[in-house]
């Protein structure tokens, strides 16, 4: 009798569990429905079903070329997921969850699916930690730590930022927001770097070169005051010896020799009431433009420049809007030419009246010109914090 109670209790306990089993197919397969699997513990990122699994890494940066990964964790550091490349057998899509870095699956079948992860190219920071340089650079760029900490940016196109989609996608670690800690003592050491004179501030760090740009005005000049001249190999606008023969000339010997021989390009291009940050570098320095490019050392900001400036919020928006320098550290409240000219009678250039949106006017007014240019690679960062109180000091 007791036998028979208990062979009654198994035979309920097994039918409840066929009948949960049941439910759960039903579900899974109504109308064919998907779901979405995650298939890694949400403690550990262990993954959770192997056999469904197949991780492969690429072997070399750039090298197209993986080999399967007996991990059973999902890479954190050094490996970025190839959406392309990951498939599954029988249809299902796979996604990155970069808050969690974790693959999801979104699947309505059992599935087999190939997981792709390229080997990601040191950055410059990544190089200058592990080599241990003192240089201003690698200063800048190891203060990068995430986008927005330390008022950089890291122009690399995956920021996690709002609209990092419009980055300049060059690899640059630029400064952004209202006031961040960029200042440079230039010029001079000791109590003279609290002169507003001897202070810059750091645009970015560019190809490990860090740009900087004048603090304050050198004075207010005309771009080109004849208005023809075009910028060419055989004629320059006065723009050019202002800066490169007149302001160049009152830096001491020591410090002209900080400063690199750069390719500036002075083309020039459209004017747009329409065109952001990232569609005026694209036509102004990227891979759209097409205009006469000038060997020199000094020059001035690009727009493009001005527009990174800004709190990334603004990165989608048009550089002609009223108030652009608002949370805009280059934006310091005058006219002021940029490098970039529209034609040989206008010229980009800051507007105050509207609280600092691009315009373009003739070259003959009289601007402010903020010298801008790039350091020696060679640069070292001797001490201080980047505030204006207590700068980089440099060698």
């Amino acid at each position: 009798m007791n036998v028979n109670k208990s062979l009654k209790k198994i035979y309920i306990i097994l039918i409840a569990i066929i009948l949960v089993v049941i439910a759960i197919v039903a579900i899974l397969l109504i109308n064919n429905s998907t779901s979405k699997v995650i298939i890694s513990n949400e403690e550990s990122k262990q993954l959770i079903n192997t056999n469904a699994l197949t991780m492969m890494y690429e072997t070399e940066a750039g090298s197209g070329e993986y080999q399967v990964s007996s991990d059973t964790t999902w890479p954190q550091d050094g490996y970025v997921f190839n959406e392309q490349l990951s498939s599954c057998e029988n249809g299902s899509t796979l996604t990155w969850d970069n808050e969690n870095k974790r693959v999801i699956v979104s699947t309505s079948v059992s599935d087999k699916c190939y997981v792709y992860f390229d080997k990601m190219v040191p950055t410059f920071a990544d190089i200058c930690r592990e080599e241990n340089s003192n240089t201003l650079a690698c200063k800048v760029a190891t203060n990068y730590t995430t986008d927005g900490e330390n008022g950089l940016y890291y122009h690399d196109g995956t920021g996690s930022y709002t609209n990092a989609d419009q980055e300049a996608g060059d690899n640059s670690y630029r400064y952004a927001g209202a006031n961040p800690n960029n200042y440079v003592c230039f010029g001079a050491t000791g109590a003279d770097c609290q002169d507003e004179d001897n202070q810059y501030r750091i645009i970015g760090v560019f190809n490990n070169q860090v740009k900087l740009i004048k603090a304050t005005s050198y004075g207010d000049y005309a771009w080109n005051p004849s208005m023809v001249n075009e910028w060419n190999e055989n004629t320059k606008p006065d723009i050019y010896a202002t800066l490169n023969t007149t302001y160049y000339n009152t830096i001491p010997v020591e410090w002209q020799n900080l400063i690199a021989e750069s390719t500036w390009q002075v083309g020039g291009m459209n004017f747009s009431n329409t065109n952001t940050a990232k569609q005026y570098y694209d036509v102004e320095v990227g891979t759209g433009q097409s205009g006469y490019e000038e060997t020199m050392k000094i020059g001035l900001m690009y727009v493009s420049d001005y527009g990174y400036g800004a709190n990334p919020e603004k990165w989608t928006t048009t550089l002609t809007e009223d108030n652009f320098g608002t949370d805009n550290w280059i934006y310091f409240s005058s006219n002021e030419w940029t490098i970039s000219q529209h034609n040989p009678l206008f010229t980009f250039s800051i507007d105050s009246s509207y609280g600092g949106r691009v315009i373009i006017i003739q070259n003959i007014r009289l601007f402010a010109v903020r010298p801008s240019f790039y350091l020696n690679s060679t640069v070292t960062y001797i001490s201080g914090s980047g505030t204006q109180s207590d700068p980089f000091r440099i060698a």
